[in-house]
């Protein structure tokens, strides 16, 4: 089995770095600052998924077929893997925001509270 370059520090979760690499044929090394993918932050399962997503075109009625699992759990695998590449639910920030902007109109929170909430 392949071992994958890990993206989070196993101590910490801080970002890692890679500062060396060598080739296998000529042993050039290079040294550097290199950063990994977004892709790199998902776990082999993950990347599965992905992988199978690529391979349905992105149909969802096809990963159904695929993975033998409902509509709501490709959905939600889904959104998993967005948040752990760093994407944020736009729909779900606009519902947050929609919520405290009635909540000062009522009354039922402060100006300084809703602008610590939606920082």
């Amino acid at each position: 089995m392949k071992n994958f370059v890990p993206s989070q520090c196993p101590i910490c979760e801080g970002e890692l770095v890679i500062t060396d690499m060598v080739c296998k044929n000529c042993k050039t090394h290079i040294s550097g600052e290199f950063y990994t993918t977004k892709l790199a932050k998902l776990d082999p399962s993950q990347l599965e998924f992905v992988e199978a997503f690529i391979k349905c075109r992105g149909s969802i009625k096809e990963m159904e077929k695929e993975l033998k699992v409902s509509y709501p759990t490709v959905k939600s695998r889904l959104e998993i893997i967005a948040k752990t590449m760093g994407y944020k639910d736009e729909k779900q920030e606009d519902d947050t925001r929609m919520k405290v902007l009635d909540s000062i109109e009522k009354g039922e929170m402060t100006v300084e509270e809703a602008l610590k909430i939606l920082k």
